[in-house]
């Protein structure tokens, strides 16, 4: 259980990079990151599989095809509008509209495999919502009518991708939890090369011929590309495939939270400010909810109960 606490959190702390980057790479666009990103990813992934440890073997042709799914649709696609609604609605908002996923997570994973009782959950999640409504009330409510429309247009990307994670979470812990479960670090390959096929496609969009980058410039994109390409990606997605194998589905939706959190957390040193009161306690209801949900999901009857039902 402590192993995959420990590897969800490094797996939300990677993730929750996500909300700064886009941002980060200016002038280089949305697009630009998103190929550079991906390419490395499925770069990195190719190489390692020189090494036969890292060379996915036995997978059926239907895993594969899962695997790649996952990784075009679901990292591309998340990534894409996520950073959309980072590039519209600022480094706050958007974390906070997708910090709503582990209650919606929590709840259609529970209703799967039952891994608490509902009154047990209710608890945790009536905290995590609570803390999620108050920051985006006082944030929308803050931007003032001109700065709205943007805002909205940020929280309908955000909903977006809050839906292609949803969808990837709940497809990859499936796979992880089954029987049959690949090893983690075939299936982080596997998806890596998903990612570099998705985001190729994406290609024809991009500014670099357009308006290459040069100096200054280039090094940022370039470091900035490396890190999500290699921590932001494969290191996370292999930390989550520990984490989805070893967590009850209902704790690892609620335990991604920490994920808004560490996005907060980078927007506002990237802004270099301090959370308003409101963001100050929203994050500290987020925050209680997880750890009651830990020590809910800790005790003995519901490691067992998620177990039994795996």
């Amino acid at each position: 259980m402590l192993i995959g606490i420990l590897a969800g959190l490094t797996t939300c702390a990677l993730w929750g990079l996500t909300f700064i980057a886009p941002r980060a790479v200016d002038p280089a666009s949305t697009l630009d990151l998103t190929v550079a990103r991906y390419g490395i990813f499925g770069l990195v992934s190719v190489l390692l599989m020189l090494h036969p440890r890292f060379r996915p073997r036995g997978l059926t042709c239907r895993r594969w095809l899962t695997g790649l799914s996952l990784g075009g649709a679901g990292y591309v696609g998340y990534f894409v509008a996520a950073a959309y609604a980072v590039r519209l609605a600022g480094a706050a908002i958007p974390p906070l509209v997708i910090g709503t996923m582990p209650v919606l997570r929590a709840l259609i994973a529970n209703w799967r495999d039952r891994s608490a009782p509902w009154g047990a959950l209710a608890a945790p999640l009536a905290l995590i919502a609570a803390g999620v409504a108050i920051v985006n009330i006082s944030v929308i409510a803050a931007a003032g009518p001109e700065g709205r429309k943007a805002v909205l247009l940020g929280v309908l990307a955000a909903s977006a991708a809050l839906a292609i994670w949803i969808a990837y979470g709940l497809a990859n812990a499936a796979v992880m939890r089954a029987a049959d479960a690949p090893d983690g670090l075939h299936w982080t390959g596997v998806q890596g090369i998903g990612a570099a096929i998705g985001s190729m496609a994406l290609l024809p969009l991009t500014s670099f011929s357009t308006h290459p980058l040069a100096g200054p410039d280039m090094v940022n994109f370039l470091g900035w590309a490396a890190v999500m390409g290699i921590a932001g990606s494969w290191i996370a997605t292999f930390c989550w495939g520990i984490a989805s194998a070893r967590l009850p589905l209902a704790l690892a939706a609620q335990l991604i939270v920490a994920e808004t959190v560490f996005g907060l957390v980078y927007g506002f040193v990237y802004e270099a400010r301090w959370p308003q009161t409101a963001e100050w306690v929203g994050a500290t209801l987020q925050l209680t909810g997880v750890a009651v949900a830990v020590a809910l999901f800790s005790r003995p009857a519901a490691r067992g109960t998620g177990k039994a039902e795996a």
